[in-house]
């Protein structure tokens, strides 16, 4: 072992100290990730200190008091590519290294090898922050958001007191969901059961109701 790495040019040696590293990582991720210790694989995980999270704008109004998990963001914040993560950054090190250790031990000169190893270290980091994308926008798709019920009629399941004196509940379709919401009602009549309301506000996680 030690005559291998006795015999190796220091370029291989730092190529090697790169791709065998970055490699382990991989390794790790992948194994937190199927064993359940890694959750929402390429969200957080994949983040590194917000540097690549400028142009996100998450919204706290918008999250209903429901079995639904909704955070009012846009879904546009969400199509943004991630270049550097900490998925991207270990693969493109990994693929760098390991690539320019093929080409360079094939006969290549040193400098042709790493050009070879850049070029396709970063087409790999280009991949997976498609794919980080892509599970970004999926996770994106599952999640309610109630500024959306502005403007949509609703049916009073649960009495709605008048002048904001107490939450009721009204049923309705949202994205696709038959959803059970909090409303209130800054009318001056009670809402009965069985009421058709409009929904015209947000308020927190309860929607502003008015009766139709």
């Amino acid at each position: 072992m030690l005559d291998w790495w006795d015999g190796l040019s220091e370029v291989l040696r730092v190529l090697y100290c790169i791709a065998i590293p970055s490699t382990l990582i991989l390794l790790l991720q992948l194994l937190l990730t199927m064993f359940g210790g890694h959750q929402d694989a390429g969200v957080e995980f994949s983040d590194t200190s917000g540097i690549d999270d400028l142009d996100l704008d998450f919204e706290s109004d918008g999250a209903p008091d429901t079995d639904f998990v909704a955070d009012g963001s846009n879904p546009a914040d969400f199509a943004t590519l991630k270049l550097l993560t900490l998925q991207t950054i270990v693969t493109f090190l990994a693929v760098f290294g390991w690539v320019s250790i093929i080409c360079i031990s094939s006969g290549l000169h040193y400098l042709v090898g790493i050009l070879i190893g850049i070029q396709c270290g970063l087409c790999m980091m280009l991949l997976v922050a498609k794919m980080v994308q892509m599970s970004t926008k999926l996770v994106e798709n599952g999640t309610l958001n109630l500024k959306n019920a502005i403007g949509e009629t609703a049916t009073v399941y649960l009495t709605i007191p008048a002048k904001n004196t107490g939450t009721g509940k009204i049923t309705m379709q949202l994205q696709g969901r038959f959803c059970e919401l909090d409303a209130v009602n800054a009318g001056t009549e009670i809402i009965p059961t069985g009421a058709q309301v409009l929904v015209t506000d947000v308020l927190s996680d309860v929607l502003v109701v008015e009766k139709c």
